[in-house]
């Protein structure tokens, strides 16, 4: 396992090594100390598993270098360290791109856990905006229904509320697996959902019909 660790402290980047050890023995950590350098890193090691980000850092204003990253390299998972616990700046964490927002403040069990779950194909969304996301996005899911999501994505929904995973959903769209992530994820955010079982009981309550129509275009 490969992951890309960027803060420009470098007493937290050590400190937040001896956490990512725990996740995997031979994991392989690769630092950055700003925007820029992650770019570059990012560009040298094609085979990232995960991205770890500061918000912010030297060489760009946060969220615009989270989206600037996720445009150059959309299928690197990217998860977000920040000080600040605002559901302002969480909320557009993930309007960025966001697999994941972990406040600074967090321990360590809750840190591995939220990227366990990234690396699982899921979003973590840190307590605190538990139920402001919910109900955030509750009032849109129900005014969009079947038409808050692309072509694609109503694909990949269709095909995970039957139960299948990442690698099935990307062979039967001839699709990456990296891009379901990313799919799946968009999902996530338009249901104001955390995983999986979430989004079927989600979609349950809201009465919309696994067999929908899908939208003409992407």
């Amino acid at each position: 396992m490969k992951i890309l660790l960027a803060d420009d402290h470098p007493l937290m980047r050590e400190g937040i090594h001896l956490v990512l050890t725990q996740l995997e023995k031979s994991v392989v950590i690769i630092d950055a100390h700003d925007y820029p350098n992650l770019f570059c890193q990012a560009e040298a090691h094609a085979d990232i598993d995960l991205a770890l980000v500061d918000l912010n850092m030297p060489g760009s204003a946060g969220v615009q270098g989270l989206s600037a990253f996720r445009s150059r390299f959309p299928e690197v998972p990217l998860v977000v360290l920040s000080a600040s616990e605002s559901p302002r700046d969480i909320q557009n964490v993930f309007d960025a791109g966001a697999l994941g927002f972990i406040p600074k403040a967090s321990s360590q069990a809750m840190m591995l856990s939220a990227l366990q779950k990234v690396l699982a194909g899921e979003v973590y969304v840190p307590p605190l905006l538990g139920e402001l996301n919910k109900n955030l996005h509750l009032a849109e899911v129900a005014a969009l229904r079947h038409s808050g999501l692309t072509a694609r994505q109503m694909e990949v929904l269709r095909l995970l509320l039957k139960g299948n995973p990442n690698k099935v959903i990307a062979r039967a769209l001839d699709l990456t697996e990296g891009t379901v992530k990313l799919h799946v994820a968009a999902i996530f955010r338009a249901l104001g959902v955390n995983n999986r079982t979430e989004a079927v009981l989600t979609v349950q309550k809201l009465g919309i019909d696994p067999d929908f129509a899908l939208p003409q275009s992407a």
